[in-house]
């Protein structure tokens, strides 16, 4: 059975802090912008995955250290090294990086990313599979992969950016690897604000969610998941179970007797 408390995970390859529901992983290498290596990369895909378990965490927030969200795949310890490799040895790469936006988007937790700076590369799929994205006005997006020589298909690039910020627009982008600011993103829908402090705004949302019927949340980014697959009936129709199993929760109660009692519902999760 695998553990279902993460609050007091200790990482190895990143800063894990997590509390009263909220946990905030940060991408710590500010040297560099904060890039990935094959390391990071791994222990991140395994944290998601483990976070399907986990009943103290609620949703997770992702930032970079230094005023730089992350410079993608490290020059020195992933891009080089992928230039000597063999066919199966790449393939067994890109298959490990597409595994964690596959645990971002499966994992029940809302994940948010807060953006300042340089978000490229793989930097830049991590916001674009998180599910909410603030950032500062000082932040760029670049999914620049055709700038490297390789295509912009990475890690679900061309199934989940159109479905954020149209396929026209998705396709400017990964055609030219052009970055895109803080406020052409907001404009877009790729950026749901600009501030000053894009980590408070992202940890305002997140102990919000937290606060609010995290079960419920769960299923909610569950279906926003899934639905991509269905038709508009069998999305109706898996909704109609999905609300049903909802309705019979304590949560549900509570929030029916507080509505009575003229209070605001304290909601507990299940």
């Amino acid at each position: 059975m695998q553990t279902t408390q993460f609050a007091d995970y200790t990482a190895t390859h990143f800063l894990w802090e997590a509390t009263d529901g909220v946990a905030t992983i940060t991408l710590n290498r500010p040297e560099r912008k904060n890039p990935l290596t094959f390391d990071s990369y791994a222990e991140l895909r395994d944290l998601f995955r483990g976070l399907v378990y986990a009943e103290d965490i609620h949703a997770v927030v992702i930032r970079g250290a230094g005023g730089n969200f992350c410079s993608g795949g490290d020059v020195h310890e992933i891009i080089g090294p992928l230039t000597k490799m063999n066919m199966q040895q790449l393939l067994a790469f890109t298959r490990m990086t597409g595994d964690l936006v596959k645990a971002m988007r499966a994992c029940r937790q809302p994940v948010i990313s807060a953006v300042e700076g340089i978000c490229a590369g793989a930097g830049a799929i991590i916001a674009m599979s998180s599910d909410l994205r603030y950032a500062a006005a000082d932040a760029k997006v670049a999914f620049l992969f055709n700038r490297v020589g390789l295509a912009g298909c990475d890690m679900g690039a061309c199934a989940i950016l159109p479905r954020i910020i149209g396929q026209g627009r998705a396709s400017e982008l990964l055609y030219s690897g052009r970055s895109l600011k803080a406020d052409e993103g907001e404009r877009w829908g790729f950026f749901n604000s600009v501030s000053d402090d894009p980590y408070a705004a992202a940890m305002t949302m997140a102990q919000a969610i937290t606060r609010g019927p995290t079960f419920a949340n769960g299923i909610t980014k569950t279906q926003l998941q899934q639905e991509w697959n269905m038709s508009v009936d069998q999305a109706i129709e898996a909704e109609a179970q999905a609300q049903a199993l909802c309705m019979q929760t304590g949560d549900f109660v509570r929030a029916y007797n507080a509505f009575v009692d003229k209070k605001s519902p304290v909601f507990e999760g299940n």
